[in-house]
């Protein structure tokens, strides 16, 4: 059986977290497993920008491209960059083993207010 494909977090501190990381899962299912604090109010169902995270640039081009939904919500995010995406739509997969993403410095739940 081959290896689990792994990714990298680098929380808001700094910190580097290399994880396991499941085929199937969401990078946003994958830090709450985990305990990385990505938040996800929506439950990844597209209705808001809370898991938010930005993509290293090396891994951003082998990512799909984002659906209308998706850039419409990103657009809410604070701190957006140009590899910004959200971690709910991004599936992990053998080929992104070694997937690497930060956590921005913030975020907006406009869920909560």
């Amino acid at each position: 059986m081959p290896d689990m494909p792994k990714m990298t977090f680098i929380e808001r501190d700094g910190t580097r977290r290399e994880v396991d990381a499941p085929v199937g899962l969401s990078v946003l299912e994958i830090a709450h497993k985990h305990g990385v604090e990505i938040e996800g109010a929506c439950e990844g169902s597209l209705a808001c920008s809370t898991c938010h995270v930005i993509v290293d640039a090396a891994w951003f081009g082998r990512l799909g491209t984002p659906s209308e939904d998706e850039e419409d919500m990103l657009d809410l995010a604070f701190g957006l960059e140009k590899t910004s995406r959200l971690g709910c739509q991004i599936v992990m997969s053998e080929a992104l083993d070694g997937l690497e993403v930060r956590l921005p410095a913030g975020s907006r739940n406009l869920l909560n207010g």
